[in-house]
Formats: structure tokens, C-alpha cells, sequence
């Protein structure tokens, strides 16, 4: 049976446009995949009219409100009950959809998901994890925006999740999981990253190897770093503007070498840039709920949709929350 992936068409800094050539890359690129594409569509179906290849395996989902980027999340969603944001977590929710994927408001789109999908029954809190690559390969920070007001349970159960999305998704065997704080010491850190510590140190289950500084995340000493998603979304933010200002100040110092210089350095900068580019991953899923969400990048493109899209088909092939479920339903330290 075919994956079926409700994606949401109007969310986005491009959308509708990155959104749908994605959607249509995916279908052409997978024929074992089916999308429901939520929003309006009479802005929808210009970008199928020349797709009559995969159109019979994309379906639209009229949504006639939008929820913008810099909307408050909550009141937009109740204010806007038909937006494509919600409508692609309902789809989910009641079991048309496999998974659902937006680049819309991240705030939004996370507490529609949390709402209608519910979280399982043993994770008090979903978290959103997201790849960050580097050197020495991905490695993953949860949570970056879904929960800031976090406690030391929510941040145990970000470490096992993060730590199975690392094994099962991204293929790392044994990940080193570490909690962010100020100094590598156990009693360093706020009473949250302490207490932390000590869950996570207590789960045999879970190759912990203490705390880690932000520093080490691009050092290769650990695979999984939990922290509370006020903390990760600053981290978050800062890689993503170092990494721009980086390279955009490398352009402009190979332009300024000789013409045979600058080609080969052009496209060695061109490698780097790809082998560090978010949209190779797609989308960062929210782990923890009843069911697959995945939220994409607000700047978003079609390439990264794309990959948005085919790692969604793989969290649902690999049976993601039935490991969670695994995982945290028999921990003794819930409650």
C-alpha cells in the first residue's frame, strides 16, 4: 500500500510554489507514494497543471485560511479552524494521512499536532529534533522550539527518543547521548540539566556519556544532545546564522582570486556547502506524538520538501512510535 503524506501546501516563506515542485519531485521520484496536499486550490492547481504524470496520485485538500509565520500560535488556531496547517494534522490524526509535514508556523503546526494527534501515552512532553550536519557526520539536538518551559522527565524522554531517532533513522548503532550545559562536570549546569543528569545516567539503555558544552557539538563527542527548546532554539538559530555569514564571507574572498583560482575554489566551497545544507535532511520530527509530523525549514525550498517528504515514508516504515512506546512504557522512573 502506498505511503500516503498530508503536506501542507501554504505554509512556507515560497510556499506555494517550493512546497508543490517539491511534492511533485517526490511523486515522481517515488511511485509508492501518495500526498494529500491541503490548502486552496485554486493556488494549488496550477502547479499540477503540468504534472498530468503523478496527478492522479496527488489529491487536493481544500483549506481556505493560511496561517502566517508571525501569527500567535495558539490564537491562530483558533481563530483560523480551516487553515492548511491544521487540516494536514487532522488528516493524520484520523488516519488518512500517514504523516503530515509543513513548513508553516512552527509554533502552530507543533500545537495543532499535539492537539489532534495527541501525544503517546507515555511521553509527557513532544519535543522536536533536528540534524545538524557537521565534520564528523549529523548529529541531533532535541528539543529546539517545541517545549521551553521543559522538566527533567521531558528532557529523559528526549534523550531516548533522540537516541532511537539516531539508531533507527539516521543508522548511528550506538549513539552517545549528552546533556547541554555549562561545563562537562555532572554538578555543573541549572537544577534542570542536574536532575537531567541523573535520569539519564540511571537508564542502562542509553550509551550516556554526561554533559556536554556547546562546543563539543561540532567535536564528534556526542550523537545526541537534550536540552530544553528555549536553549535549543537559540543553538539552533546561531549555527544557522554562523553558517551563512561564514560562507557568504568566503564568496566573497574566492571572487576576489584570479580567474583559475577562483573556479577551483568555487566549486570545493560548492561541496562543503552541500555536504553542510539542513535541506538534505528535510525536516526536523516532532517526537513524542501519536503518529508522524515532520516540520520543514520556514525558508524551505524544493529540494528540501522533497527530502521533507521521503523521510516522512521512512519514519513510518520503521515503526518509530512503536520503539518509543518500547522504550518508555517500561521505564520505572515515570511519574
Amino acid at each position: 500500500m502506498a505511503a500516503r503524506i498530508a503536506v501542507d501546501a501554504m505554509g512556507g516563506d515560497h510556499a506555494p510554489r517550493a512546497i508543490l515542485e517539491g511534492a511533485v519531485t517526490a511523486l515522481r521520484e517515488d511511485g509508492d507514494l501518495r500526498l494529500l496536499l491541503a490548502g486552496r486550490r485554486e493556488a494549488i492547481e496550477p502547479f499540477l497543471a503540468d504534472a498530468a504524470d503523478v496527478r492522479e496520485r496527488a489529491e487536493v485538500v481544500p483549506a481556505a485560511d493560511v496561517i502566517g509565520m508571525d501569527d500567535p500560535p495558539v490564537e491562530a488556531l483558533r481563530a483560523r479552524k480551516d487553515s492548511s496547517l491544521a487540516a494536514v494534522a487532522r488528516l493524520a490524526a484520523e488516519g488518512e494521512a500517514d504523516a503530515a509535514i509543513s513548513a508553516g508556523n512552527t509554533g502552530a503546526f507543533a500545537a495543532a499536532c499535539q492537539l489532534k494527534m495527541r501525544p503517546l501515552s507515555c511521553v509527557d512532553r513532544p519535543g522536536i529534533a533536528v540534524t545538524i550536519p557537521a565534520f564528523h557526520g549529523p548529529f541531533v539536538i532535541c528539543d529546539v522550539g517545541a517545549n521551553i518551559q521543559a522538566k527533567p522527565r521531558h528532557l529523559y524522554e528526549y534523550g531516548v527518543m533522540a537516541s532511537e531517532y539516531a539508531r533507527m533513522i539516521l543508522g548511528i548503532a550506538d549513539p552517545r547521548v549528552g546533556v547541554l550545559s555549562v561545563g562537562e562536570e555532572s554538578e555543573k549546569g541549572t537544577r534542570l540539566v542536574r536532575q537531567t543528569h541523573e535520569l539519564l545516567e540511571a537508564d542502562t539503555g542509553i550509551r550516556f556519556i554526561g554533559n556536554v558544552e556547546g562546543r563539543d557539538l561540532f567535536n564528534d563527542r556526542c550523537d545526541v544532545a537534550v536540552c530544553d527548546g528555549f536553549v535549543g532554539n537559540v543553538i539552533l538559530k546561531l549555527v544557522e546564522g554562523l553558517a551563512e555569514g561564514l560562507f557568504r564571507t568566503l564568496a566573497h574572498e574566492v571572487r576576489e582570486e584570479p580567474d583559475g583560482a577562483r573556479e577551483r575554489m568555487q566549486a570545493t566551497l560548492e561541496r562543503v556547502w552541500k555536504r553542510h545544507d539542513y535541506s538534505e535532511y528535510g525536516g526536523a520530527p516532532l517526537l513524542g506524538i501519536d503518529g508522524v509530523s515532520v516540520v520543514c525549514h520556514g525558508r524551505s525550498e524544493r529540494r528540501a520538501i522533497t527530502n521533507a517528504i521521503k523521510a516522512a515514508k521512512r519514519f513510518v516504515a520503521f515503526g518509530f512510535k512503536e520503539r518509543v512506546i518500547e522504550r518508555l512504557s517500561g521505564a520505572a522512573l515515570r511519574g
